[in-house]
C-alpha cells in the first residue's frame, strides 16, 4: 500500500486535533477514556500530536472490568511509561465489592454493562467535566447519533433527542453544575480510516490485533476466547484456532475473527473484503436491538 495515497487522513487528523484542542480550551478537568483498543490508542496519539512538544494536559481514564485481556493491560502500562502519560484506573470489582454494582450470573454474564457505574463514579470522584471517547460514525447506530460535543445531565445520562447544533464546527461546551460532556474527536472516521492511519503513522498496537493461536469456542454465531470466568455450556467445545481481535474490550463480549492477517496491510485488506461490520462481532450487542443506545442513555461510553 502506498502511504502517499492516504491524503484524506490528514483532513480527518486536522479535524480531530482541532476538537481535542477545543476540549482543552473549554473544559477545566477533561479525561481521555482509554481501553487499550485501536480507537483509544489513535485518539491518545492524536492528543499527543495536538499538544506536542508539551505533554497531553489531561489524564487517561481506564475502566477495568477485571475481565480484560492481559495483553491489553500490559500494552496500556508500557505505552504510558514510554510516553510519560498518566492513566487513572478504576475497577469494576471495587464497584461490586462496595455494593454499587451487582455481578451478573449465568452463561451470558458480563461486566461490560457494569462499567457504567464505575465510570460515573470515577467522573464524580475526579470532578471530570469532559470525557473524550473513541466513537466513530460507522459504528453501532446509537453512536452515529452523537455530536462531537455530547451533553450529559447531572446523572450522567444522554438524551439523543436533545442535542446541540454544531454548525461550522462551533462547539458549545456550556454546562450547569454537576453536568459534563462526552466528546468524540474521531466521529467522522471509519474503521478503515483508523486502520489506514495506524499504517500511515506506524502506530504501535497490541499483538491481539494480529493473528495468533488461542483457545476459543463458538456461541450464537461468535467465537469467544476461553477464560476462567466464562462458563461454557455442555454442548460447547474449546478449539485451538488462528484468530485475531477486530475490536478489543471485555473478554466476555469480544468476538474473535478467524484470520491469517499478520501485518497491517493484511488487516486493511481483510477489513476491505469483509461483509461483517466491526460491531457484528461484539457479543454484548446481541442482547437486544437497542442494547447500545439504552446503555448510552444511562451513562455508558
Amino acid at each position: 500500500m502506498d502511504k502517499t495515497t492516504l491524503t484524506h487522513l490528514r483532513e480527518l487528523e486536522s479535524e480531530s486535533i482541532y476538537v481535542i484542542r477545543e476540549v482543552a480550551a473549554q473544559f477545566e478537568r477533561p479525561a481521555l477514556l482509554f481501553s487499550g483498543g485501536k480507537d483509544s490508542i489513535v485518539m491518545y496519539y492524536l492528543a499527543r500530536k495536538a499538544f506536542w512538544p508539551m505533554p497531553v494536559p489531561f489524564p487517561c481514564l481506564h475502566i477495568d472490568t477485571g475481565h480484560n485481556f492481559p495483553e491489553t493491560l500490559t500494552f496500556r502500562d508500557e505505552l504510558m511509561e514510554k510516553t510519560n502519560g498518566k492513566v487513572i484506573v478504576r475497577l469494576v470489582q471495587d464497584s461490586i465489592n462496595n455494593g454499587r454494582a451487582v455481578e451478573e450470573r449465568g452463561y451470558n454474564a458480563s461486566r461490560n454493562v457494569l462499567q457504567t457505574v464505575t465510570l460515573l463514579d470515577a467522573i464524580e470522584e475526579h470532578k471530570f467535566d469532559c470525557a473524550l471517547g473513541g466513537g466513530r460514525r460507522d459504528e453501532e447506530k446509537a453512536r452515529a447519533k452523537e455530536r462531537f460535543f455530547s451533553h450529559r445531565d447531572e446523572f450522567g445520562q444522554w438524551d439523543p433527542k436533545n442535542q446541540r447544533p454544531e454548525l461550522w464546527n462551533i462547539f458549545n461546551g456550556k454546562k450547569n453544575m454537576g453536568e459534563h460532556f462526552r466528546v468524540f474527536p474521531i466521529s467522522n472516521w471509519t474503521e478503515m480510516d483508523v486502520w489506514q492511519y495506524i499504517f500511515l503513522e506506524d502506530i504501535e498496537i497490541p499483538d491481539l490485533y494480529f493473528t495468533h493461536k488461542r483457545e476459543v469456542f463458538f456461541r450464537d454465531g461468535v467465537w469467544l476466547a476461553k477464560a476462567p470466568f466464562l462458563e461454557m455450556k455442555d454442548s460447547e467445545k474449546a478449539e485451538l484456532l488462528d484468530v485475531r481481535c477486530r475490536t478489543i474490550g471485555d473478554i466476555t463480549c469480544t468476538g474473535l475473527t478467524l484470520s491469517t492477517a499478520n501485518s497491517l496491510e493484511d488487516i486493511i485488506n481483510e477489513v476491505a473484503a469483509t461483509r461483517v461490520t466491526e460491531r457484528g462481532g461484539r457479543y454484548d450487542d446481541k442482547r437486544s436491538e437497542a442494547a447500545m443506545e439504552d446503555r448510552k442513555k444511562e451513562g455508558y461510553f
